[in-house]
């Protein structure tokens, strides 16, 4: 470090040097002097920047990559020990992995979060300010993706091998900002500064072939094999960028690779010779778009190819890699199935098991049955949704087009399958067009779900009512079939990010209180249900809450240009913007609340700070109307004198994993409101849970178990329950006739309509009522009034502060079950068959012997 230094007459003398870098074998130190060299080491040797000029941005990454290197060395580690002991390893295909800043993360799980804190203040800098510049990883965006980073945390703190496969996307989805209140998508550069925790592998690469067509040729040998090769219209390398994710207190850091696109010649040199100079670089354009954006616009074809190109290009490129590593210890991909098993999360992946099949039977000369049957061993799937909408089709025509290949073997796929269905259940038609891989009822389509179960050894659902409608309902007919494929994992959290990190305060107390075992056992919060019944307990309970909403004012202030008041009960709904997730039932009730105390200045009720936040989809105009409507409810609601002190409306914007860590600690109330039987599970409803939030919602989704867990006492219920929902539909839903019938929700949606929210404008929020009043698909008008009473009760719990706070502490206290860890040992146990593998670190000086040995008997 440069100190400066002065002489007896206060005169600033030449600088003198402290050695930056301490012995060898402290490199890897975790205690505080250790960390404040490697910082100083990383800020010149890496940064080339010294103490006096370095930014913030310097400094955060001074520490990260010091953190890093304490990550590689226990990675190194642990991938010489996966190899040596040939482990069976869990492959976790997803399209999206939304994995939130690193670096708090990774101190948390090192255990070194104080001693990061105590040597950046003896550096002069203050940790959380280093933490506030790391950017959202752009690799994700809703629950699908939380879920596989969570999972990924568990994998590695539970010591159980394993990689994560995604795509390396350039600009994630957007940065969402409003503007007049609506919402405008902004390009998400969080890759500008680069990532320090990003590895580049140029060396582990594959060529990908996209479009063109097929040719069939037989061998000219006795046996006369159909040989088919498959000249593709365009080629597209991978390139393989590594990212270490460790487990909490254990020296395991496993993969998540992801895969960005390139053209495998990236520059055309008789192109830009001949004076082409845009041709030259064409290739390397077309190929990287493929990478540059989650989701891309799927309204038009040309947004329907490039999605199914993405997914189709990570798939291949995880295959491919995972046959190099296979091919590394074996002769042959005969027991690929025994080193690999192959989770595809939701049907964005399903395209691998076409894929697996193009490369055993085509690359590696397989014959067919030996391919399907290693093919069938390898994958399991991971259903998430019962949307009908989100059971991914791909048009024939443009999946013929875009993997002439996959289709044909898809086909000889369905025909064989369709030949097993025939003998189970002889001569109903009806059964084969159901379950077809080929959806043959007007425009035909891929159905990318049954490829997956057909596919597959192991398919589950992801909360217990959520699996028992995949079995009675999407997947009905698979179910009758094979029975014994289907089971249920209820999804889970990582405690580590969401308490540890975004909520030390309470973190401290429960460790105070049961110490310290609860973070990797949370059964053990069982531990603290007595302590509800302590008014000094409880006491400490609202302290800490308090704080935490101090915290978030600071945050809605900065984002949001509000004041929120945190005495005020905070009432919170984050997660995408989508109307099963019924954002707008919420804001019904926020204007039958604010129409109420307008006619009823006494009203008594508690004083309400509403909270939305979530993104929705570029091209999802519904949404993007539900994000205006809250805008312009919160405007009204926040310039009405009447509503100081009683009514608030806030819309967070571009909530994230990061923003989140400030939110889940602050909330009191947590809004799970979809129509029972839409939500496949929910996360942020668990995440709310462990931070003390009590929840109000109908019997769908996780929120059937949370209420098990928690009591009927402890959890505010509302709405019909699925066989109501269906019964209704089945009567046939009229929903004008409860708009008719209640004069109160007649005067909500009437205000809505009469431009009040719009000065005036009445067409602003027409195509929202009339959807209301002549569709609602997710019937918000049904569970209106249910929901409305419900939200009474709430108000007269939270008044009484006390009754609330035992509440809060209970949820806490029997949230346990929703931790990720819980979910991935049944997995490991019922579906991968895989152990833990313990990794021990080895000294430096170690591996220097083994590299010395290794090259001396190189060629």
């Amino acid at each position: 470090m440069i100190q400066k230094k002065q002489d007896s007459a206060g005169a600033r003398s030449a600088p003198v040097a402290v050695p930056l870098v301490g012995r060898d074998d402290e490199r890897m130190g975790l205690g505080v002097e250790a960390l404040k060299r490697a910082f100083l080491d990383r800020l010149v040797y890496s940064q080339a920047r010294f103490p006096e000029v370095a930014t913030r941005r310097d400094c955060f990454q001074a520490l990260a990559l010091a953190v890093r290197d304490r990550l590689l060395q226990r990675w190194v580690q642990t991938a010489r020990t996966y190899r040596d002991k040939g482990s069976r390893t869990v492959c976790y295909m997803s399209a999206e992995f939304l994995i939130g800043p690193q670096l708090g993360n990774n101190l948390i799980n090192l255990g070194i979060f104080d001693n990061a804190r105590q040597a950046m203040a003896e550096l002069g800098l203050d940790l959380d300010m280093l933490l506030d510049q790391e950017e959202e990883p752009g690799l994700g965006n809703g629950g699908l993706g939380r879920l596989a980073a969570c999972y990924l945390d568990s994998l590695a703190t539970l010591e159980i091998p394993a990689i994560g496969y995604g795509i390396r996307y350039e600009f994630g989805i957007f940065t969402q900002a409003i503007r007049d209140g609506w919402q405008a998508e902004l390009t998400d550069k969080w890759l500008r500064s680069g990532s320090p925790w990003l590895i580049h592998r140029p060396n582990v690469a594959f060529d990908i072939k996209i479009g063109g067509h097929t040719e069939h040729q037989y061998e000219a040998s006795a046996s006369r094999r159909l040989r088919v090769q498959w000249v593709p219209a365009k080629v597209v390398r991978g390139t393989a960028w590594d990212m270490p994710v460790l487990g909490y207190g254990v020296n395991t850091p496993n993969r998540l690779r992801l895969w960005s696109a390139e053209a495998p010649e990236e520059f055309d040199f008789a192109a830009f010779n001949a004076g082409n100079y845009y041709q030259a670089v064409d290739a390397e354009v077309l190929s990287e778009t493929l990478t540059k954006v989650l989701y891309p616009n799927d309204e038009m074809e040309a947004g329907q190819t490039l999605r199914l190109e993405q997914q189709y290009f990570f798939v291949a490129c995880s295959l491919r890699d995972m046959i190099r590593l296979q091919l590394q210890r074996e002769a042959d991909l005969s027991r690929f199935h025994e080193k690999f098993v192959v989770q595809l999360n939701d049907t964005h992946p399903s395209i691998a098991v076409a894929e697996l099949m193009h490369l055993l039977v085509d690359d590696y000369e397989m014959l067919w049955d030996e391919a399907w049957s290693i093919t069938q061993r390898t994958f399991a799937y991971t259903n998430h949704t019962l949307l009908p909408e989100a059971l991914e089709k791909w048009p024939l025509r443009l999946f013929q087009k875009t993997l002439p290949r996959h289709y044909e073997i898809i086909c000889e796929i369905n025909e064989r399958f369709l030949d097993e269905v025939r003998i189970r259940f002889p001569g109903d038609e009806a059964v084969l067009r159901r379950m077809s891989l080929i959806d043959e009822d007007g425009a035909r389509y891929i159905r990318m779900a049954h490829l997956a179960v057909v596919g597959s050894f192991a398919v589950n659902g992801v909360a217990a009512l959520h699996s028992e409608l995949v079995k009675s309902d999407i997947l009905k007919d698979f179910y009758e079939l094979w029975p014994e494929k289907f089971r249920n994992k209820t999804n889970g959290v990582t405690p580590r990010r969401f308490v540890l990190l975004a909520n030390p305060t309470m973190s401290q107390l429960i460790d105070e209180t049961i110490g310290k075992g609860w973070v990797t056992d949370m059964m053990r919060l069982r531990e603290l249900e007595p302590y509800a019944d302590d008014p000094a307990f409880r006491e400490k309970w609202r302290g800490i809450k308090r704080g935490n909403k101090e915290h978030l004012v600071r945050e809605i202030k900065r984002v949001a240009h509000a004041d929120a008041d945190p005495a005020s009960m905070f009432d919170v709904q984050v997660k995408r913007i989508h109307e099963y997730k019924r954002q707008h039932l919420n804001l019904l009730h926020v204007i039958s609340l604010y129409k109420r105390l307008k006619d009823n200045p006494n009203l008594v009720v508690a004083p309400r700070t509403v909270i939305f936040g979530g993104k929705a989809a570029p091209g999802y105009r519904m949404a993007k109307l539900m994000i205006r409507l809250a805008t312009a409810v919160a405007d009204i609601v926040g310039r009405d004198p009447a509503m100081h002190g009683r009514l608030q409306v806030v819309f967070f914007p571009n909530y994230n994993v990061k923003s989140g860590q400030s939110i889940f600690p602050a909330a009191d109330l947590s809004e799970q409101i979809s129509l029972a039987g839409k939500e496949a599970s929910g996360t942020g409803n668990m995440k709310f849970q462990m931070n003390g939030a009590l929840t109000i919602g109908t019997l769908d989704g996780a929120n059937v178990e949370i209420l098990e867990q928690v009591g009927e006492e402890n959890f505010f219920l509302f709405g019909m329950n699925t066989p109501e929902v269906k019964e209704l539909r089945r009567c046939g839903y009229r929903p004008r006739d409860y708009y008719e019938a209640n004069p109160h929700l007649r005067e909500v949606i009437d205000l809505i309509g009469s431009g009040f929210f719009t000065r005036g404008d009445r067409d602003v929020f027409r195509p929202l009522v009339d959807h209301l009043l002549n569709h609602d698909e997710y019937m918000l008008l049904a569970d209106f009034q249910s929901y409305i009473d419900c939200q009474e009760k709430v108000s007269e719990a939270y008044i009484d502060y006390e009754r609330w706070s035992r509440m809060s502490i209970l949820n806490v206290a029997r949230s346990g079950f929703f931790s990720s860890d819980r979910a991935i040992k049944e997995y490991c146990t019922d579906i991968w068959r895989v152990e833990p593998v313990r990794i021990e670190l080895t000294d430096l000086s170690e591996d220097d012997l083994q590299f010395k040995r290794a090259a001396a008997g190189a060629p």
